[in-house]
Parts: structure tokens; sequence; C-alpha cells
């Protein structure tokens, strides 16, 4: 069976808890859990383009739940650092991001459903990109802002709701997914960016998404100026939030007129990452043609033939092997959903 593990990106603060979780499922619907397997934690501590470090293991519990915290000797400062777990066992992994952010950072939030599709849901048979939503996104970025993609479906439709985000080249953000099915999707949203905003001290610029997201925004403080609704809205929405009647590439007009948005402050510009999400694959096949121009240095080969193909296993090859101390684990040379340039 397929695995299907995922993980929600975790945004913390530095002088609180670094804790990460993921959850290790296989098959459709979640048919199987791993359980009391050893997961191994890597962290790249010196992204973008730095090496993995093993953190440590954690064994699964009975629902293929890992959650693993940093030890004090171990926790990052400010920065956005991706994290790689590792099932033992057979290999597989799952690819998310922790963030340490500093105070007072300041983030953009775009509910995926409704506000980036022309057609019903992102799920549907035919999920368009509204024209001028990338864009929309892109503008925030730019300016420096932290990008959050919230929404209440299911974590187990994760990996395919973030490869259609990477498809049509939507900025890099966090990703925030429900537990779960949820019977009230539009309270998780407004408990999780709540905590973001008392725990975290995250402050909402703006957010975006549909008529039902109104009360959430609303919930969190958010003003009718700040909140943005694509499509239609009833009446009493219209009070409460701005209707974008004539789409996105008219917002943006506006936002990139003189005062239509500013540029974030505080230090978060130097956390935030730039680029795009990454298909699974891509970089490995970056990684890969990197290897063959090397290659064709020493020695030729065959025209037309492939580069011996990179096996998704944790050893390094023989010819950069490191000695390394005793308990650390080898670094995989992976490449990550959220790699830039892409």
């Amino acid at each position: 069976m397929n695995s299907n593990h995922r993980a929600n990106d975790v945004l913390t603060k530095e002088d609180g808890p670094q804790v990460i979780s993921a959850r290790f499922m296989y098959g459709p619907l979640d048919m199987v859990s791993l359980t009391g397997e050893k997961v191994d934690v890597h962290v790249m501590t010196s992204p973008p383009a730095g090496e993995y470090e093993y953190i440590g293991t954690e064994v699964s519990n009975s629902h293929g739940r890992v959650t693993f915290t940093l030890p004090e000797e171990k926790k990052l400062p400010h920065g956005m650092y991706p994290v790689k777990c590792i099932v033992r066992g057979d290999h597989t992994s799952v690819d998310f991001y922790l963030t340490v952010l500093p105070p007072k950072t300041e983030m953009v939030v775009f509910s995926i459903d409704g506000s980036f599709t022309a057609s019903v849901s992102i799920m549907g048979k035919d999920p368009k990109v509204r024209a001028g939503a990338v864009d929309v996104v892109r503008h925030w970025q730019d300016l420096g802002y932290l990008i959050l993609y919230i929404t209440g479906r299911p974590d187990m439709q994760q990996q395919k709701v973030v490869a259609w985000l990477a498809q049509h080249n939507f900025p890099h953000g966090m990703v925030s997914f429900c537990d779960g099915l949820s019977y009230d999707p539009l309270r998780h949203k407004t408990n999780y960016l709540r905590h973001l905003i008392i725990e975290n001290g995250i402050v909402l610029h703006a957010a975006y998404g549909s008529s039902k997201d109104v009360q959430v925004y609303s919930a969190v403080g958010l003003k009718p100026d700040q909140i943005f609704v694509m499509g239609k809205a009833s009446k009493k929405h219209q009070g409460n939030a701005t209707i974008l009647l004539e789409g996105y590439a008219a917002h943006l007009s506006k936002l990139t007129n003189p005062g239509g948005s500013r540029p974030a402050v505080g230090n978060a510009r130097m956390v935030i990452q730039k680029g795009c999400f990454s298909l699974p694959g891509q970089s490995k096949l970056k990684e890969r043609r990197r290897t063959t121009a090397k290659r064709t240095v020493s020695y030729q080969t065959a025209v037309g033939a492939d580069p011996p193909a990179t096996p998704h296993r944790l050893e390094p090859h023989n010819s950069s092997m490191k000695v390394r101390p005793r308990g650390t684990s080898p670094r995989p040379k992976f490449g990550f959903r959220g790699e830039t340039g892409v």
C-alpha cells in the first residue's frame, strides 16, 4: 500500500517549546496506521542549501502519530527549517517545516477552497485557478509577509492539495489542515488562528477566503478592510468584508497603487523563505542533473543514457562518506517540497 504520511507546518516562537508532530498512514482512507515503529527526525539546520541533521528518534503510537520535542540543547533560533521524518523500517517519509518566528511577525492568510479555485473545490474535477490569485499571494510574499494556507479539510488530503499548489506555482507558505475529519471546520480555523495570535504573537495583516470565512476572520479581530472575499456574498457579509467583485487582477492593481499596501515590519523578512512549492521529485531531478554534469568531466557516458537513480535510502554514497560522532545518523540528501527556485 502507498503511504499517505502528513504533518502540518509548525509555527512557534523562539522561547517556546519546539514540538513537531506527524502522522504515518498507509492506503486509501487511512486503512493502516504505523504502530510501534521507529521514526527518525532530521532537520535542515542551515537552510536553504544545508544538509539534514539527525535530531532524534521517536516511536509511533497506535494511531500512527509521532510527537517529538526538540531538546533544549538542539532548539533552533529564528528561521524556517525543513523537517524530514523517516520511517526506519521502509524509508517512507514526510516533509514539513518548523518555523521559529520573531515577535510580532506579520502574516497574510489564504483559505484555499473557494478563494483560489474557480470551481467549487480544489478536489473537484476541474480545479482551475482564479485569474490573478497566484500574483496576489506573490505580492504579499514579496512585501515580506509570512503566508499561511489554511483549510478545514482533513489532513488525509494534504498531499493532493500541496501538489495542486505546486502545480500552479503558488508562493511557498505554511500549510494547516484539520487533524482528521472535522464536524466544524470553521471553528477549527478560528481556534488555530487564535492560537497563533495568543501563543506566538503573530499579527494578522489581511485574510482571504469565501463568504463562509468572514465569521472566522472577524472572530480573531480583523476589520472589514482586512478581510477579502471572492465570489458572491450575502448582504450581512458585505458590511463585514471587502468583496472582490472585479476579481484578483483588479484587486492587485489597487494593492500596487501608492498607499494600497505596505511592506511588513519587523525582523520576519529575514526568516521568510521566498519561492514556490515544489512538486515531488523536482529537487531530485535538479540534483541528478548537477551530478551528471560533474561526471562528464571525469568520464564519458553512453549517449542518451540516464544517470543512475539516487536510491531512496538514508545511506550516503561511499564517495561522500564522512566520519560522524557516535550516536548521530547519516544525513539524507533529499529534496523538499518547499525548496526555493522552482
